[in-house]
């Protein structure tokens, strides 16, 4: 059957009545693999309460539905855009081919002779014989929900307006992307991360953004004088000081510490683009690790989805991990110096830090960092220092920084020693320490970041003495810094008390071997709460510098 023909295998379901069966019998909810697929026609289905989209469907070898309910889940009927595939390599002449789709008005103007064709939910779409080219032609359809939506994905195009469903008031309005064409050749490789000439890298770490499907709420915003803020709309907020962060600090690389999007929410994708967004606009590297919430709800996107998703857009050095090791998100990267050497001069670790587990050592509490990981990343760490003494051509310094979102419970340890920020809630860690404590300061790490606890945003050091390398004299760190929330959809506040939002700053000076850190805060001039943490290359103990300097007078 000609490609053609497709437009009637599916009818527009009216909210009372069932679904109408057409050219084919009804089929289990599966749907062929087409291979270099060109639309051809497009479609909304809306289903009855007694009706199952999966018990009445046309040919699934040619509608393809896209697993996005329109209605996110808020009405008692389901609504689904079903999409008509054809593979490029068996069309004929005579098949007609999407070209262009619009949604809302219906086009004033013919186009090039052809009539612009309506479609259930205010979709209007232009065919055309296939030429025998296919680089005008809709190869790709999506849905993307809320008036905030953006598309970071490279050749798609997200229609401004939106569906016509006649949802409820407050739930998200749904948008298609399109995609024309064949995607451009990407690069094999990724490009390396270096650091500038001046032997410098600079890392924002943002934690906890919080995003949802649609614009979200903030209910605890403070103004510049510490105001209580009426309620407003969250994740334009976040948006906007994520990308007034970025072109402050113009950083080399972005880390999100997870809790990228808020928990139950009914589209992970819509959130989740909104997060990277403003990093792919700016052409800055990402990477990044889940959180406790980034996975949790029922229509929430699986980790393994969620990293496929990052892992295919532009800047990203996202990866999965290995397989054998526990979480997704396991993951080391590598700073070289200035091209075009390959010698690295940082190591960044990267490690999922799971979620809740029902407990009754604590409420709420964490599942630890398995054992798993840390045979990875000892066995990382001694495969990296091996190399670097084979690779080592008279550089002394070698700065390594781990990442992740829930705190170890080194963190809500009482002999802590807080140098700067505060400790404003109590940390939320596993209440079974695995130790991995002990690993990060035997592989020489010299600071970990974390997320989680909203409102803290200290960095601090245990004391010495706990620190045992082997037989070596006990050495500091590595040092534990919060991130502090950058999110308005999620909680900055504890008790009565509303504090800003903020962002915290790395920058490594390889030439020297130090690492400092600041960090950036709503309204905020300049740096805040600057720090030393490292210095040729050894993590420096404030408490010990300020005795010995009192020791000289």
């Amino acid at each position: 059957m000609p490609a053609s023909d497709t437009s009637r295998l599916l009818e527009f379901c009216p909210s009372q009545e069932r679904c109408l069966q057409t050219a084919s019998l009804c089929t289990p909810h599966t749907t062929a693999v087409v291979l270099h697929p060109v639309v051809t026609d497009l479609t909304v289905s809306v289903f009855s309460p007694t009706v199952s989209p999966s018990t009445c469907e046309s040919d699934p070898r040619i509608w393809h539905r896209i697993e996005k309910e329109l209605y996110l889940y808020t009405s008692h009927q389901s609504a689904w855009l079903y999409v008509a595939l054809a593979n490029e390599e068996k069309l004929t002449a005579e098949d007609l081919l999407v070209i262009d789709i619009m949604v809302g008005e219906p086009p004033s103007n013919p186009s090039l002779g052809h009539i612009w064709e309506s479609r259930p939910g205010g979709i209007w779409l232009l065919r055309s014989k296939f030429s025998g080219m296919i680089g005008q032609a809709v190869t790709e359809v999506d849905v993307l929900f809320g008036i905030d939506a953006v598309d970071p994905r490279p050749q798609w195009t997200l229609m401004q307006s939106s569906l016509q469903l006649n949802s409820q008031p407050n739930v998200p309005v749904a948008r298609l992307s399109v995609f024309h064409g064949r995607a451009k050749a990407r690069p094999d490789a990724r490009a390396a991360l270096r650091v500038r000439e001046d032997g410098k890298f600079k890392i924002v770490q943002i934690s906890d953004t919080h995003m949802v499907t649609g614009v979200g709420v903030c209910k605890d915003a403070i103004d510049a004088h510490g105001e209580n803020l009426p309620d407003s709309e969250a994740d334009p907020l976040t948006v906007d000081f994520i990308g007034k962060i970025l072109g402050v600090e113009k950083p080399d690389l972005v880390i999100l510490t997870g809790d990228q999007l808020h928990h139950d929410i009914p589209d992970s994708q819509s959130a989740l683009f909104k997060v990277v967004a403003p990093i792919i606009e700016r052409s800055i590297p990402f990477a990044a690790v889940f959180g406790n919430h980034d996975s949790e709800g029922i229509h929430a996107l699986s980790r393994a989805e969620q990293m496929s998703i990052l892992q295919n857009l532009p800047y990203s050095l996202c990866e999965s991990g290995p397989e054998h090791v526990d979480g997704i998100g396991n993951f080391y990267l590598q700073v070289l110096a200035p091209a075009p050497s390959q010698l690295p001069l940082s190591t960044l670790y990267f490690l999922d830090s799971h979620g809740q587990i029902p407990s009754d050592a604590r409420n709420p509490d964490y599942e630890p960092i398995k054992q798993s990981q840390i045979d990875w990343f000892t066995n990382t760490f001694n495969a990296q220092r091996s190399a670097h003494r084979m690779d080592d051509d008279g550089n002394r310094f070698h700065l390594s920084l781990a990442f992740l979102h829930i705190p170890l419970p080194e963190f809500g340890d009482h002999r802590l020693n807080i140098y700067n920020g505060h400790r404003r809630e109590p940390s939320e860690s596993p209440s079974f320490n695995s130790n991995f404590y002990d690993a990060l300061a035997k592989g020489g790490v010299s600071a970990l970041g974390c997320g989680h606890d909203h409102v803290n945003d200290f960095c601090a050091l245990l004391p010495q003495q706990t620190q045992h390398c082997g037989d070596e004299s006990p050495q500091p760190g590595p040092w534990l810094c919060y991130g502090g929330a950058s999110g308005f959809g999620g909680y900055c506040s504890y008790g009565e008390m509303r504090f800003h939002r903020r962002t915290r700053v790395w920058e490594l000076d390889t030439s020297t071997g130090s690492l400092k850190t600041w960090k950036q805060v709503e309204y905020a001039m300049d740096r805040v709460d600057e720090l030393i943490l490292v210095e040729s290359g050894a993590v420096v103990d404030p408490m010990e510098s300020k005795m010995e300097t009192e020791a000289m007078y």
